[in-house]
């Protein structure tokens, strides 16, 4: 009696052990995840007011399905897209590529960037748009990044200015690391000239 007991508590958890080799809930994370990081950050202790300086509203770009996830996009042709092996943001690529530039406006056009929040009293300025590629072109073998920006300067969203930016960088080879350094990179590129154009 005593071993047909054992055997039905036995029997379960070897069961249990064999499957929990099995099963896995999603996907392992890269050993790393890839972030943004400019070129001109935002000194520590740096104060500005909005009775000095303009403002201007930066809304999170929106961007089509391939960019709708924390994974980079790779082109290997005009139709067919692909995602680059253990290369994953650390959040989504426009959130990122909106806090770069936030940070890339404020410290190269001294303008005070507000938030949704802040901007419902007095937007000022208004920069938002689509983010359109942001991943590597494998024909090439080069980051791709381009933005398509729209910019109200009154605020009162009377007259909208729209521009596209792009930059490309090459990369040495198409793996996570490369990918990540590459696109910083072009990011930077993009938001610098987009500061150049909102100016002060």
């Amino acid at each position: 009696m005593a071993m047909k007991t054992l055997a039905r508590i036995a029997l379960p958890l070897a069961l249990s052990a064999s499957l929990a080799g099995c099963i896995r809930f999603g996907a392992e994370p890269p050993d790393a995840l890839l972030t943004l990081t400019p070129t001109a950050a935002v000194a520590v202790g740096a104060t500005a007011s909005s009775a000095d300086a303009r403002s201007i509203t930066i809304t999170v770009p929106v961007v089509p399905q391939e960019l709708a996830v924390a994974r980079v996009p790779v082109r290997s042709s005009e139709t067919a897209i692909a995602y680059l092996k253990d290369a994953q943001w650390v959040e989504a690529p426009n959130r990122l590529f909106a806090r770069l530039l936030s940070d890339t406006i404020t410290t190269r056009t001294g303008r005070v960037v507000l938030s949704l929040r802040q901007a419902l009293s007095d937007p000022g300025a208004r920069l938002g748009g689509e983010l359109r590629h942001f991943g590597v072109d494998a024909t090439t073998n080069e980051a791709v990044v381009t933005f398509d920006a729209t910019l109200t300067r009154d605020g009162a969203a009377r007259n909208f200015e729209k521009r596209r930016f792009e930059a490309r960088v090459p990369m040495t080879a198409i793996d996570a690391p490369s990918a990540g350094i590459a696109l910083n990179a072009a990011a930077n590129q993009v938001a610098g000239e987009v500061a150049d154009w909102v100016g002060r």
